[in-house]
This record gives C-alpha cells, structure tokens and sequence, in this order.
C-alpha cells in the first residue's frame, strides 16, 4: 500500500481540530476561585473504539462538583451532538456563568456558541495545545475509560450507550471522589443549595 500511495480511511482520534474563519474567545479561568455550582461549566470530546471503528462521546460537567450534567454519542464529528448536550444541559440544570471548551470546531461553530450568546454565557476557550487548561474533563475522560468501557468491551453503539447511562449515574450518585472529600458529585452540586436554603 505504501508503493502504491494507498492509505486506509478510517475515523481520526484527533477531536480538537479548529475550523478556519470561526471565533476564539480567551481562556477566562486562570487563578479564577470556583466555589459554587454552575459556576463554570466544560465540555470536551473523546473517541471510542468499538467494533465497528471509531465513535464520539461529549459530555458537560459542572467544575465546581464534577457533577456530569449531560453527555451524548455521536458516529461524526459533526456539531450536532454537541449542541443537543449544551440544549440538554440547560433545559435541566440552568445556566452558567463561565462556559468553558478547547478551540474544536464543535464548539467554535456559529450554531454552539449562539446558544452561550443566547443566554449571556461567557465563552471560555483553553489556549492552543494546553489540555491542563480542561483538566478536569481529561480526568473523567480517564475515569469512564479505565473503569467502565475498557472493562466491557462494547461492540456497537446501542450497548455503549446503555453501559454509558448506567455508568454515569453511578459516576454522579455512587462513586467518591476524594478531590471533593469523599463526596459524591451529587452531594457536592446539590449541598449548596442546602446550605442557601438552610441560611
């Protein structure tokens, strides 16, 4: 193949690529203090290799309780998927303050980030390359990984899916993280507004 100049297509792992003639917006959480639920928000992108080839899993979490809020599946790397996770998200849980992404072309697109305009959200974008800048995403990205879908194995979409559901309930209601002492992202997104009433 490689004589003869041929080369398999197949879907890239690459989920960051930026698109021509979209906006970037500054990175706005450098030495910001989080301290209340949907503070900020992020999203990111993460491939995973089934059967078949390669599919797409977005998510949102809320930073200040790693509470993932919504998350969806995709078999492209459209913006789609994307914007119906932000739609989701906010349907259910409110609004941000700080909406925070890399510099993909998801996320750059007119369609996502005239949603965050919609509702005066302020877009905030990790510099080129800086994955620390979205390092809590990176951190579930790992987690989801390493303790559900490399463990089962899934071989099409809809069995991911399921195990996904599954999976992110326990991740929210179930599973400690010691970075919130020992608190469940549930408790942790959901005391502060025990705390607002009990005041």
């Amino acid at each position: 193949m490689k004589k003869s100049g041929l080369r398999a297509l197949y879907a890239g792992k690459r989920t960051s690529i930026p698109a021509k003639g979209h906006a970037r917006y500054p990175y706005l959480l450098r030495g910001k203090a989080i301290w209340l639920p949907n503070q900020v928000w992020a999203t990111d992108i993460t491939y995973i290799k089934l059967k078949g080839g390669y599919v797409y899993l977005a998510a949102i979490i809320d930073l200040y309780s790693r509470k993932v809020l919504s998350w969806r599946v995709s078999n492209t790397m459209d913006a789609e998927f994307c914007v119906a996770a932000l739609e989701e998200a906010i349907a259910i849980w409110g609004v941000p303050a700080i909406f925070n992404t890399d510099q993909g072309s998801q996320f750059t697109s007119n369609t996502f980030t005239q949603i965050l305009q919609n509702y005066h959200i302020s877009i905030s974008m990790d510099g080129r390359g800086r994955w620390r800048d979205n390092v809590h995403i990176e951190r579930l990205w790992r987690t989801v990984k390493y303790e559900d879908i490399y463990l089962q194995g899934y071989e099409d979409i809809g069995s991911l899916k399921r195990g996904l559901r599954s999976y992110f309930k326990f991740y929210n209601q179930e599973r400690f993280h010691q970075n919130l002492d020992y608190e469940t992202p549930d408790q942790r997104y959901e005391s502060f507004q025990v705390q607002a009433l009990e005041a």
